[in-house]
């Protein structure tokens, strides 16, 4: 062969590479959400059924693991059962296993009664007064509107330890289901619901799990669906960069969701707010468990058991997590399209209603799918007989807010003591928590007890007996000028037979205590 023609072939070799590979990052640069998105009728309700589908499966596939493996991932050893009457046994010995369904249902609920422009204070008082048990932020939050404190305060962290926690998170699939290919819309929608009972990260994670069920809608690819999604989350919050940290270690370890989990571990794990998962290894906080649903969603790569599978056996919040992960991916794939399986078990009980609600599964599916054609047409798009038109937003940044700013906790003390025997607590930093309970024979009992702080009258409280109605700390104060402080109580209407237990007392200041090692 003569030397001019070799000079050629690798000419041609080298220009084909080239064009391939510019052809490659071309088809990348332009992936983008498309400005309108046509979907048949019978698809737009598959893809709200696999949402809801998704989210009852993941939830009852992590349930019995549920905070049992915090700080630790559940090994591959361990079995997670599943049976063809698994979702039923749940229903019927554990009704309340569903809790993050039947709170979207409650706000899906208003929505039906009232219409898209349906005031906070309606979804808050629906939230605040319905029978099922709540923790967390959301029982802060209750607690907070049932004495006169309504959104957007009642979740702030100034009145909410726990406003970081995840409870909005798995609370917002119905925002994302209703708002197909439009995640400012949703978002809209989480600004007035989410700040009932989280500020900050936490409601950041509402916000971020539904413009990801927004975008499941228009695409199938989910590394585009994370990453597109997180663009309505503020590049300077701890969410936002913790997110955007798990997109960057997949791709650094694209075959080992674990080094990706001990990533997050080391980066990540540190609880702030939540007096119960400081300075142990449980945490609620709704960014690292944000985090397990995108190792689930990214490591998952489209199968619906792994995805589930990885969520959970990341731990911590492992019922949640895989339900938010298998509700986004089950409106990627559509009801129709996940595998009978998982569906043999969902279909015994799409017509029971879940606790707390006269709405089933079937209920919720209607529902979702009216409400989704509203929006859609209140954001410009058209509903046809058979095909909609849907008009995508390219989703935008949400404000930036943060709770617990400058404040770490720097001490965790038990009390274990009685109001009664409990003597002056004095503390040295910028705030403190009281954790705690009030014991009585009648659950109607409210305590009314003042606390003061360097003499001076803090707050005058209602502490209620019942569960239900409870305040989840006893007594908090933030912001305090940093230095030495005393903290003294007065039990202003005691009975015979009731107790108001303090359990234990988390400091904070403005710095990290420093360990010396030495």
């Amino acid at each position: 062969m003569k030397k001019t023609n070799i000079v050629f072939i690798v000419f041609s070799f080298f220009l084909m590479a080239n064009i391939a590979c510019t052809q490659k990052d071309s088809k990348e640069a332009t992936k983008q959400i498309p400005a309108e998105f046509i979907i048949h009728k019978e698809r737009l309700l598959d893809k709200i059924k696999g949402g809801w589908a998704g989210q009852v499966i993941g939830c009852t596939y992590g349930g019995p693991t549920e905070f049992k493996y915090n700080g630790t991932i559940i090994q591959d050893y361990v079995p997670i059962p599943w049976a063809d009457n698994y979702i039923k046994k749940w229903y019927d010995t554990f009704p309340g296993l569903y809790d993050d369904v039947y709170m979207d249902l409650t706000f899906v609920e208003v929505f039906e009664r009232l219409g898209l422009d349906a005031p906070v204070d309606s979804f808050a008082v629906a939230f605040a007064t319905a029978d099922y048990t709540l923790w967390h932020a959301n029982q802060a939050a209750r607690y907070n509107i049932l004495q006169g404190i309504m959104p957007p305060a009642s979740g702030h962290w100034l009145n909410n330890p726990h406003a970081d926690d995840i409870d909005y998170q798995i609370e917002a699939d119905y925002a994302g289901l209703m708002s197909p290919g439009m995640p400012n819309a949703a978002s809209e929608i989480s600004d007035k619901i989410g700040h009932i009972m989280n500020y900050g990260d936490g409601w950041y994670g509402g916000v971020y799990v539904g413009a990801m069920y927004t975008l499941a809608f228009v695409s199938d690819d989910i590394e585009f669906i994370v990453t597109e999604a997180l663009k309505t989350i503020p590049e300077e919050s701890n969410f936002y960069k913790c997110m955007n940290d798990v997109i960057r270690w997949h791709k650094k370890y694209p075959d080992d969701w674990k080094q990706t989990w001990f990533e997050c571990e080391k980066k990540w794990s540190s609880e702030i707010g939540c007096p119960d998962g400081v300075f142990v290894p449980f945490n609620i906080d709704a960014l690292i468990n944000s985090a397990y649903i995108l190792i689930g969603l990214l490591y998952g790569e489209g199968d619906f058991y792994k995805t589930m599978d990885i969520s959970t056996r990341c731990g911590q919040d492992s019922d949640c997590n895989p339900a938010s992960a298998g509700g986004i991916l089950g409106t990627i794939l559509g009801y129709s399209r996940i595998p009978d399986y998982w569906m043999t078990s969902l279909k015994e009980v799409e017509d029971i209603n879940f606790a707390y609600t006269d709405i089933s599964l079937n209920k919720a599916y209607q529902m979702s799918f009216n409400q989704a054609l509203q929006v859609i047409e209140r954001n410009g798009g058209q509903v046809s007989d058979d095909d909609i038109t849907i008009k995508c937003q390219q989703p935008l940044a949400v404000r930036y807010e943060k709770a617990f700013e400058g404040m770490y906790p720097i001490e965790k003390t038990v009390l274990n003591k009685q109001i009664t025997n409990l003597e002056p607590v004095s503390f040295d930093g910028t705030g403190i928590v009281f954790k705690g309970s009030v014991q009585a024979k009648e659950d109607n009992y409210v305590a009314k007890v003042d606390m003061y702080i360097d003499g001076e009258l803090t707050e005058t409280a209602n502490l209620p007996a019942s569960y239900t109605t409870r305040r989840n700390e006893l007594f908090w104060k933030y912001e305090l000028p940093k230095g030495k402080h005393t903290a003294t109580f007065k039990w202003l209407n005691p009975q015979k037979d009731v107790s108001i237990h303090y359990s234990e007392i988390v400091v904070y200041s403005d710095t990290p205590k420093v360990v010396n090692h030495q």
